[in-house]
């Protein structure tokens, strides 16, 4: 799948805003999840249970509303909401 396409899934899927660092010729495994993860988990744990597995090296930056990185800590409630 073409990390556009990745992104998109991901946005579609999780409401969460990423940004693969990668060439637009490069492809990245299929975001193949059916349910949205908890809102209780950390930007971190997206990235290691998800994320990470699917793009492999390539480097991942999340993105929220106001268009900053927000901390590895931040939940993905928190995050969700600030793209309102």
């Amino acid at each position: 799948m073409t990390v556009e396409k990745f992104e998109e899934k991901v946005w579609g899927l999780e409401g969460i805003r990423v940004i693969v660092r990668a060439s637009t010729s490069d492809t990245v495994k299929d975001y193949n999840y059916r349910r949205r993860a908890q809102g209780t988990w950390r930007i971190t744990q997206l990235l290691k249970k998800r994320i990470n597995s699917k793009v492999g090296k390539k480097k991942v930056v999340v993105i929220e509303g106001n268009g900053e990185e927000p901390h590895g800590r931040t939940l993905l409630r928190t995050l969700r909401k600030s793209y309102k």
